[in-house]
């Protein structure tokens, strides 16, 4: 007899240090560094909004406290996405 699973799969994300200069994400097997120059949404964050974060997506991140979505593709390679800014 072969039990069916319950209730809906998670993923595997979590942030697993924070620093003055960014933090580190665990994505299942993957830990990648978010530096606040290049993702300054973060760096006035609290920190509990940091650590809420989803991956509804292999290729997608959510931070639902500071509506924030990010490609995963974005952190290995911020160059390929310029921030552009306006006061």
């Amino acid at each position: 007899m072969k039990s069916s699973a319950l209730g809906t799969s998670t993923s595997d994300v979590e942030v697993t240090h924070i620093s003055r200069h960014g933090f580190w994400l665990l994505l299942g097997d993957r830990e990648l560094f978010l530096s606040f120059q290049d993702f300054p949404w973060f760096k006035e964050a609290p920190i509990s909004a940091i650590l809420n974060v989803e991956w509804p997506q292999p290729h997608h991140l959510y931070w639902p406290d500071l509506d924030v979505d990010l490609a995963v593709e974005s952190i290995d390679h911020p160059d390929r996405y310029p921030l552009i800014s306006q006061a």
